[in-house]
This record gives structure tokens, C-alpha cells and sequence, in this order.
């Protein structure tokens, strides 16, 4: 029988947040999760650290990739939550379309501590994405405050200083001398075919997005979305941006032929994986942005943790959840290990943030990572979310293919299609 009572559970994570250890609670049970890839690790790795405090609970993990845990929410979710774990991992951007359709298949996290003093101690622009109707459906996991990770010796080699890259033209031009002082070297890949991350990254620096700021009306079309499209557009004409999917871009890392890769903090991990052997190599700097005195800063991805339910461990669930996303050394275990952006305001004040690394050269590449946070616009999104994604990633297809004359015509067409599926209407 579960023995945590709901202020105990508050109580002790207030007291985590502020940096400390928390205390015994007397938990017993099964806690089992879906995550993915480097998440799924992530969590499997501050288990050690959760049984030292609850030694009675038993933490175990399925690692499915995201689109395999977001099909099989939806559908147990529409049968009644039959079938899911006691914690699941859900993406930022998608985590609202399911909290909305479905709202009683996840524990309302208030019931069991989540109290306002609680989540203050997560940024605002991460809670938000994880409410429907008010309701904190979800607590949240890791940020992904958007950099160039780059090669430094491909870039030396072809006397490309990145300081001097403030700009996507200045990107372009770079990418071209890159390419040429090292041949078979790419200046950097994006999964063009089958993802949005591309347009995302550069729409949210310019502070645009699918959706209003109040989600009221589809702004895909403001001039911040459309020179998004046409900067995209211009890296692919001119062959510094290719085609590669998730592995393949990873394999490209490993085989040395990629100088960059534009992508959320969260990605620190993934390179630092896929190529031990490469240590001093890799260096970071902020992506450039349309004019040289932009913005420079972006969030692309982030998850977080919801607990089902159907669960019939919610508070051994909820303790799990406590010790991994709201204190210090849960956090700060899962940014060394695996590279993920903690969301935990407190854990970025840990003293590893502000150390040189090693792999990257000794580049204290957390404090630059984390810089940027301040400067990043919060993205709004809806219940649509995953209707807007679709019409996009086909849009952009599309475009890429030739099938739009220019980038305005392209967003009109896909704002049509949103506002058909969505209802609501074109802002001006």
C-alpha cells in the first residue's frame, strides 16, 4: 500500500527545488515508463539516485520511439487509458492537442502537490504548453534552447571563424567555404522530407508560429513564418542544407561528413553518443538569425511527464516525477550524462553549468547554451497543433519541390488547409 500523502509529496519537492535532498517518504510500488532514445536513458539514469531516497519502489522503462508513444496515448486514451503505463513521455508541441481531446485520461497534478509554489520553479513558457483549460496536465522535463554545434577543425580548415556567422546569408557563405576545404563534408542536414524542424527554429526566433499568441487565429502566414520558408529555401538551393533524417544525421556525425548540426541544447548528448572518439572537436555558437542584430535565440523540443489516469501508482508515480524534473541533482545527473536542457530554474544554477567540457573543447558550452533562454519568444499551441504540423511538413514538400512560386503562396495554401481543420480564422 502506497504511504505518500499528497503534502508530503509538495513538501518535499519545494524542498528540491531549493537544491536539497528529499527525505524518505515511505513509497512502495511498480512505477513503469515510456520514453525515447536518449530520454528513455536519461530516466533509467537518475533511477540510482530516486531508490536511494525510496528503495521500495521499483522504476522500470520501454523505450519506443515519439511517434510510437504518441499513437499508442491516442489510442488508449480513446479506449479509456487502457493499457498505459504509470508515467508517460510526451513532446511540448503535442502535449496540449492530447490534454484537450482527452482530459480525463491524465491525473490532474495539483491532486497530488503540484501547488503554484511548485510550479513557479518551471519557466512560464514550458507550463503553458502543458495546460488545457488551466489544468497542469504534465511536469516539465527538458528545454531546447536552439545552437550550432559545429566542427572545429572543418571550419579552421576552411578559415571560417563562427563569431563572424551572425547572419543565415553569413551561414550560407560559410557553409559554401566549408564545403570546399573539405571535400564530401556537408555544411549541415535537416530531416526536409519528414519533419518541420528547420521552419520552426527560424519561424520561432522571428517570434512567429502556426497560432497567435492567443491561439485564437493561424499566423503561418506573418512575414516572421514566411522569410523562415524562404531562408530554409535559400540553404537548400545553395547546398549547404541536405536532406538527412534523425540517423542518418547521426551516422553523418560518427563518418565525420557533416561540419554542423542547428538543433536544440538536448542535442549536446546525441553527438557527444554517437562520436566518444571525436572529444575536442565539436564547439557551440548561437544561430544566426535574418539581420545581424536578431534575436539569435530559438526553442525547439522539450518534453515532459504526464501520469495516466489509469494508473494505479499515481503517488510512487508522482515521487518519481519529483525526484527526476523538480530538484537539482535529478536534473543536473540527466544534463551530464545525456545532454538535457534542464527546465528546473534552481538546477541551472548548479556549478557544472558553468564548467569547461572537455568534449567540447573545453568550451563551457552549458553557460552559452543557456544564455540564450531569456531571449526565446514562447510559442503558442493548440488543440490543432498536430492538424497545422501535417499541412505544414506536406507544404513544405511541396515548396521545396517547386510546386509554390514563392514562400507566401506556399504559407497562404497551408493556412487554408489549417483553418479547414481547425476552424479558425487567417489573422490579417
Amino acid at each position: 500500500m502506497i504511504k505518500f500523502s499528497t503534502a508530503s509529496a509538495a513538501a518535499c519537492l519545494i524542498v528540491a527545488m531549493a537544491g536539497g535532498q528529499v527525505s524518505a517518504a515511505g513509497l512502495t510500488g511498480n512505477v513503469a515508463i515510456w520514453s525515447w532514445n536518449t530520454g528513455a536513458s536519461s530516466l533509467k539514469a537518475v533511477i540510482p539516485g530516486f531508490n536511494a531516497g525510496e528503495p521500495d519502489v521499483a522504476v522500470t522503462m520501454e523505450d519506443l520511439n515519439s511517434d510510437q508513444i504518441f499513437e499508442k496515448v491516442q489510442a488508449s486514451c480513446a479506449a479509456g487509458g487502457v493499457g498505459l503505463p504509470d508515467i508517460v513521455s510526451l513532446q511540448g508541441a503535442q502535449a496540449k492537442s492530447i490534454f484537450s481531446q482527452y482530459p480525463d485520461c491524465f491525473v490532474d497534478l495539483r491532486a497530488l502537490g503540484y501547488t503554484d509554489e511548485v510550479q513557479s520553479g518551471f519557466p512560464e513558457f514550458k507550463r503553458a504548453e502543458l495546460e488545457a483549460n488551466g489544468v497542469p496536465y504534465a511536469m516539465p522535463w527538458d528545454t531546447g534552447p536552439v545552437v550550432v554545434f559545429y566542427r572545429r577543425d572543418f571550419y579552421e580548415e576552411a578559415g571560417v571563424d563562427p563569431a563572424t556567422i551572425k547572419t543565415w546569408d553569413d551561414f550560407i557563405a560559410a557553409g559554401l567555404k566549408v564545403a570546399e576545404a573539405n571535400p564530401g563534408v556537408v555544411m549541415t542536414q535537416g530531416n526536409l522530407n519528414g519533419d518541420s524542424e528547420w521552419f520552426n527554429m527560424i519561424a520561432n526566433e522571428q517570434g512567429c508560429g502556426y497560432f497567435s499568441p492567443d491561439g485564437q487565429s493561424i499566423s503561418i502566414t506573418q512575414p516572421g513564418c514566411v522569410a523562415a520558408l524562404d531562408a530554409l529555401k535559400s540553404m537548400v538551393d545553395a547546398g549547404v542544407l541536405t536532406a538527412a533524417a534523425w540517423d542518418e544525421k547521426l551516422q553523418s556525425i560518427k563518418a565525420g561528413t557533416v561540419a554542423s548540426q542547428v538543433y536544440g541544447g538536448w542535442y549536446e548528448g546525441g553527438i557527444r553518443s554517437a562520436a566518444p572518439e571525436q572529444s575536442g572537436e565539436w564547439g557551440v555558437y548561437e544561430m544566426p538569425s535574418l539581420t545581424a542584430d536578431g534575436r539569435h535565440a530559438a526553442n525547439l523540443g522539450g518534453s515532459a511527464l504526464a501520469i495516466p489516469s489509469a494508473s494505479a501508482n499515481k503517488e510512487a508515480a508522482y515521487g518519481y516525477l519529483t525526484y527526476a524534473l523538480g530538484t537539482n541533482a535529478g536534473q543536473v545527473t540527466m544534463l551530464k550524462e545525456f545532454g538535457l536542457v534542464p527546465s528546473l530554474i534552481s538546477a541551472l544554477d548548479d556549478p557544472y553549468v558553468s564548467q569547461g567540457q572537455e568534449y567540447w573543447g573545453g568550451q563551457a558550452v552549458w553557460s552559452d547554451i543557456l544564455a540564450t533562454l531569456p531571449r526565446i519568444v514562447p510559442n503558442t499551441t493548440t488543440a490543432f497543433q498536430n492538424d497545422a504540423e501535417s499541412v505544414y511538413r506536406a507544404t513544405q514538400t511541396r515548396y521545396l519541390n517547386g510546386e509554390f512560386p514563392d514562400a507566401k503562396t506556399a504559407l497562404d495554401d497551408a493556412a487554408n488547409q489549417i483553418a479547414g481543420a481547425s476552424g479558425l480564422p487567417i489573422a490579417p
